[in-house]
């Protein structure tokens, strides 16, 4: 019979979870509560809370929208959506992470400084992603995205740069952009490489960055690890890579009906863990699916 062991470390940060909490306690005496986005990057939460009323909505529909109340997902929200606000009578029950509120305020700050001296803002992140939204906001959209080492010529290397990261990002990945920054730097003026200011700000939240090495010990704990997090996530592909780092025998799925039985065949434990964005009912469940197959090696 497998053992089957869920991480406690797993399941939703602190953000995640006030933002979901919000939302539950506005529904219990609302029938029903839009909100901007989905509240988390997993399905299957998604359609939990829709089933108790939360309605997702688009940039465009808020525009729409008059005299109701919209909550603000943790991931923040750029300055337009407050004005949207302002203009169409709209009630934001506001859950954005004091983790990403924080850092918009630094990346604005920054702004308003590096601008003086023609510099770029630069955000280690995925584009389009909703924080990335946000944090572009804070610098009148003139901040540029960097997901991979591929996107570094979008950077003017002869002028300053202020670097930060989306809270969510690999703190590996995080300080390997830093470096191929500090060298791109020197290479485009070899004579006074010095001359060009270059701050790099690690912005990733401690509670995201942390998962890494407890995620780490407890995959190579387990002959077989199963990673439960929703395919939209960005802290998920991040801490599913840590867990392969250790442990080739990891697997990532949404839910219970993407286990492959062969996966477990030869398997005497079985360690289940998650993204920030993965409810901790859904690791139970993959857990109790585990316990009903028939696979394994037998003691």
């Amino acid at each position: 019979m497998i053992k089957v062991t869920i991480d406690k470390n797993s399941g939703y940060c602190f953000g995640v979870e006030y933002a979901i909490q919000m939302a539950e306690d506005e529904l219990q005496e609302s029938e029903f509560l839009y909100c901007l986005g989905d509240i988390v990057h997993n399905d299957m939460e998604v359609k939990r809370l829709y089933d108790q009323g939360l309605r997702i909505i688009t940039r465009e529909q808020l525009q729409e929208l008059k005299n109701c109340k919209v909550l603000i997902r943790a991931h923040g929200e750029p300055p337009e959506t407050y004005q949207i606000a302002l203009q169409n009578n709209l009630e934001l029950i506001d859950a954005s992470c004091p983790v990403v509120l924080k850092l918009q305020n630094r990346v604005k700050n920054s702004y308003d400084q590096i601008t003086t001296k023609k510099g770029q803002i630069v955000i280690y992140g995925k584009e389009g992603h909703a924080e990335v939204i946000g944090l572009t906001g804070q610098t009148n959209q003139e901040a540029i995205i960097i997901s991979s080492e591929a996107d570094l010529d979008k950077i003017d290397f002869t002028r300053p740069v202020t670097l930060f990261s989306q809270t969510t990002k690999s703190t590996a990945g995080f300080y390997k952009i830093k470096e191929l920054i500090s060298q791109k730097i020197a290479e485009a003026n070899p004579q006074n490489p010095n001359d060009i200011s270059f701050e790099a700000n690690d912005s990733i939240c401690r509670q995201v960055s942390n998962r890494e090495p407890q995620l780490q010990k407890f995959a190579q704990e387990h002959d077989v690890l199963l990673f439960v997090s929703g395919k939209k996530s960005s802290n998920g592909k991040a801490l599913y890579q840590a867990c392969l780092q250790s442990n080739p025998h990891s697997y990532f799925i949404e839910n219970e009906e993407e286990i492959n039985p062969d996966w477990l065949s030869h398997a005497h434990s079985v360690g289940i863990c998650g993204a920030t964005s993965t409810p901790m009912w859904l690791m139970e469940q993959v857990a109790r699916f585990v316990e009903t197959l028939e696979v394994g090696v037998l003691a």
